[in-house]
């Protein structure tokens, strides 16, 4: 087996995973090492989070229907740091909520209060965050994401792939995503695609 970690986005297919990754299943076990693993994201395999070949009998694309662009940077900010925030790469996981909810509350205008959080927690956040659509700066420097250096897979239950330190091969990343850390779409249904963009959640997907 290769140690190269990567992610390979078949065209119209699955995801195929090679090399020394950790992967976690949904249900917290971690998965015995594999040559290559042939991953779904049309959301209908019987055999998930692994492929069956659904997706040729579905006519499941890879293609994202044309739509605006959303990748800015939010500013919110305190003294003592600026959370930002990109709605385009938020895939909904609820970290932020769960972890800070003084900070983090979407029910409050404005949503993001740093005021109201320490420099470490917010920074627990950011660093919790699977997609990098929460980051943090000091003092006028540059927006920053927290990742791991461990190549590591894990399957959200009812929801995408979390991944960091795993090259990616056939995904556009945008100007403010991460190579390091990202979510990959299980459920087929994202206008972001392989990138996860929570229309799991809007759709009531299950796996």
């Amino acid at each position: 087996m290769s140690d190269q970690p990567k992610f390979d986005a078949i065209d119209d297919g699955p995801l195929a995973l090679s090399g020394n990754v950790t992967f976690t299943n949904s249900d917290g076990s971690v998965a015995d090492p594999q040559e290559t693993r042939y991953l779904c994201r049309c959301g209908q395999s019987a055999n998930k989070p692994y492929c069956d070949g659904t997706h040729k009998d579905t006519g499941f694309s890879s293609d994202n229907p044309a739509g605006g662009h959303r990748d800015k940077l939010i500013a919110y900010e305190s003294e003592d740091i600026t959370v930002h925030y990109s709605p385009y790469l938020c895939s909904h996981a609820g970290e932020c909520n769960k972890r800070l909810s003084a900070v983090f509350d979407a029910k409050k205008k404005p949503w993001i209060q740093p005021e109201h959080g320490s420099v470490d927690d917010i920074m627990d956040v950011v660093k919790a965050c699977p997609s990098g659509a929460i980051q943090a700066s000091f003092k006028g420097g540059a927006p920053e994401h927290r990742a791991g250096d461990t190549p590591s897979v894990v399957v959200e239950k009812n929801g995408p792939l979390r991944v960091e330190a795993v090259t990616l091969n056939g995904g556009n990343f945008s100007d403010n995503a991460s190579p390091e850390k990202y979510v990959l779409c299980r459920c087929g249904q994202s206008k972001n695609k392989p990138f996860c963009d929570g229309s799991h959640s809007a759709a009531g997907w299950k796996e």
